[in-house]
């Protein structure tokens, strides 16, 4: 069972905030070998909410939601990441639908972009997304965009 919160920047806590990044700094730092500026400066703004999934009080997942005009001109889901150990009983798909549904919340009717990594294609395509740019390389890893129409 997962205990999903979903909070705006300035209501974290501190242990919360702390969980969060290591989390992110696990995956895409760290597990993926990729060093690259993990703060962007986007978890801050006014209409950006972190979700965070726990077992307990582990963090096992995390996505961040962003209205639309900081990232792209409609809502972005972004910063996806599953703690590795949790991983292969469908927590992604959770999180993503969790996602999901709470930009649907949050921005009803609104339209949902994100930039994907290329491997997870198909994964965002199970959500309903589709491609729509070209592979371009982001911190050295393919990326894709893809569009979740609104409803």
């Amino acid at each position: 069972m997962i205990n999903w919160k979903l909070i705006p920047f300035t209501q974290l806590t501190n242990i919360e905030l702390y969980q969060l990044l290591k989390l992110r700094v696990d995956v895409f730092v760290v597990e993926q070998t990729c060093p690259y500026p993990e703060l962007d400066g986007n978890d801050m703004f006014d209409g950006v909410y972190h979700l965070l999934g726990y077992q307990g009080e582990t963090l096992v997942a995390c996505a961040r939601l962003l209205k639309k005009g900081i990232t792209y001109p409609c809502a972005s889901i972004g910063r996806v990441a599953t703690l590795q150990t949790a991983r292969g009983g469908g927590l992604g798909h959770k999180l993503l639908n969790q996602a999901i549904n709470e930009c649907d919340r949050l921005w009803p009717g609104e339209s949902i972009e994100i930039g994907a990594q290329e491997h997870l294609t198909a994964f965002y395509q199970q959500h309903g997304f589709i491609q729509t740019s070209e592979m371009y390389l982001e911190d050295g890893i393919p990326h894709i965009d893809m569009l979740r129409e609104g409803i």
